[in-house]
C-alpha cells in the first residue's frame, strides 16, 4: 500500500469511529463526489482498496476493545471461599502449567468480583455460616455462579434458599454441569499387551504379592447407624477384618495407608452414604491403587459399572447373605488366577486421583464455552437432594 492510501485509510478509521451508522457510505460518497471527472475511475479504485483496508482494521479494532473475540479472552474464576479454609497458591498461570488448560484465570482476590466470569461457592461454608453469598453487590449480568459440593445429599442440607441464583452445579455426579469426581481411570501411557490362554494364569496383572490379610477396612467416621457399620457388624463374625483408622485407635500415616491396605486381599470400600455416582477415595485410591479388589458398598452395581470395569471389584448387593459373601470372598482369595483377573484392568488402565481444588476449579474452564449461560437452578434442592438411592 503506498503512503497516501495508508494516510486515506488512517483518515477513514478516524473518520469511522465518530460516525455512527452509515459513516462508511457517508465517507465513500464525500471522496467520489469531490473527485475531478477525468480521475474518477482511478478514485474509486483506491477508496475501495483504501475502504477494505480500512474496514479490516476497524473491526479489528473494535473486536478487540468489545470483546468479541470470546474464545480467545481469558475466564476468569474466582473462588469466593476456600473450600474447608485450605488455601492454595494461586501464583503464575496454574491451569496452563500444571493441568494444560490455557486462558483460565483462577483468583481468591473478591476485589475481582466485578470482573469475574465465574464466582465458585462451595456449599460446606454456606452451610454452616462460615461466609455468605455476595447478595448485596451488583452482579454483573453476564456472571456465572456456581455451586460447589463433593458431599453427598444427606450432608447437604436443605436448599431451597438458593432457588434461582445459581446458573451452574459442580459435583461428583456425571450430570454436573461441571462433573468433578474423586477419581476415575484412564489409559495408560504404554499399555501392557493381553496375554494368551495358555500364560493367562502368570500375567502380569500387577497383583501384589505380600498379601497377608483376607480383608481389611480404614475407617474414622463410625456411626451405627449407617448401613456400612451393619454390613460390617455381620460380617467380622464370619471372616477377620482387619480394620485401621482412627476409631479403631490404629490411625495410618498418608505414608502407611497403601502399604497396609496392599497386604489384603479385599478391602472394604463402603461409602458411608448410598448416593447416585457417589464412589470416593475408597475405591480409586485405598483399594484400586493399594492393589486391593474392593468390596463396595454405595450406589448400585450399574452405578459402579459406569465408572470401572464390572470385573474390578465385588459388591455387596451380589450376595443374598453377608455370609454368602464372605464364602465368596475366601474362595476367591484361594483361587489365584481368578483373583488376579480382577485386575485385568491395570493392564491398559491406572487411576487418576482428583485432590487438589485448583484443578477442580480449571475444569470449569474446559466446559465454560459448552454450558448453557442462560441456565438458572429454579429448585436446586430438587437436583441436589433429589438422588438418594437409599
Amino acid at each position: 500500500m503506498t503512503a497516501a492510501s495508508q494516510d486515506e485509510a488512517r483518515r477513514f478509521l478516524s473518520v469511522s469511529r465518530k460516525v455512527k451508522g452509515g459513516g462508511v457510505l457517508h465517507f465513500v460518497r464525500s471522496r467520489l463526489m469531490t473527485a475531478p471527472l477525468h480521475t474518477l475511475v482511478m478514485k474509486i479504485i483506491v477508496v475501495i482498496g483504501t475502504c477494505g483496508v480500512a474496514l479490516s482494521l476497524f473491526l479489528l479494532d473494535q473486536s478487540v476493545r468489545g470483546g468479541t473475540l470470546k474464545q480467545q479472552q481469558n475466564i476468569t474464576v474466582l473462588l469466593w471461599h476456600w473450600p474447608f479454609s485450605r488455601a492454595y497458591s494461586l501464583q503464575g498461570d496454574v491451569c496452563r502449567d500444571a493441568y494444560g488448560v490455557p486462558g483460565c484465570v483462577l483468583t481468591d482476590s473478591r476485589a475481582s468480583f466485578p470482573d469475574a466470569d465465574v464466582v465458585v461457592f462451595h456449599h460446606h461454608e454456606l452451610k454452616y455460616k462460615r461466609s455468605s453469598l455476595p447478595l448485596h453487590l451488583p452482579r454483573p449480568p453476564a456472571q456465572k455462579w456456581i455451586w460447589l459440593s463433593l458431599e453427598p445429599p444427606a450432608n447437604n442440607g436443605p436448599l431451597s434458599a438458593y432457588d434461582g441464583v445459581f446458573n451452574w452445579t459442580m459435583s461428583y455426579r456425571r450430570d454436573a454441569d461441571v462433573p468433578v469426581p474423586y477419581g476415575r481411570l484412564v489409559p495408560r501411557a504404554t499399555a501392557s499387551a493381553p496375554a494368551d490362554d495358555q500364560d493367562d494364569a502368570n500375567a502380569d496383572y500387577f497383583v501384589p504379592g505380600n498379601k497377608t490379610h483376607l480383608v481389611c477396612w480404614v475407617v474414622s467416621n463410625y456411626k451405627s447407624r449407617h448401613e456400612r457399620s451393619k454390613v460390617y457388624q455381620r460380617l467380622k463374625q464370619v471372616v477377620k477384618v482387619q480394620v485401621y483408622g482412627r476409631w479403631a485407635r490404629r490411625p495410618l500415616s498418608d505414608r502407611d495407608l497403601l502399604p497396609a491396605i496392599s497386604r489384603c486381599h479385599f478391602y472394604l470400600a463402603f461409602e458411608n452414604s448410598q448416593s447416585a455416582d457417589y464412589v470416593t477415595e475408597k475405591l480409586w485410591r485405598n483399594s484400586f491403587q493399594a492393589g486391593a479388589v474392593p468390596v463396595v458398598l454405595g450406589p448400585p452395581r450399574g452405578n459402579y459399572e459406569a465408572l470401572a470395569p464390572a470385573d474390578s471389584f465385588v459388591h455387596v448387593d451380589d450376595f443374598k447373605s453377608v455370609e454368602e459373601m464372605a464364602q465368596f470372598l475366601r474362595r476367591l482369595a484361594a483361587d489365584g488366577r481368578r483373583y488376579a483377573s480382577y485386575f485385568a484392568w491395570r493392564r491398559r488402565h491406572e487411576v487418576k486421583l482428583y485432590t487438589d481444588w485448583r484443578e477442580r476449579l480449571c475444569q470449569i474452564c474446559r466446559h465454560y464455552h459448552s454450558l448453557d449461560p442462560r441456565k438458572v437452578y429454579q429448585d436446586l434442592d430438587s437436583w441436589a437432594n433429589g438422588q438418594i438411592v437409599s
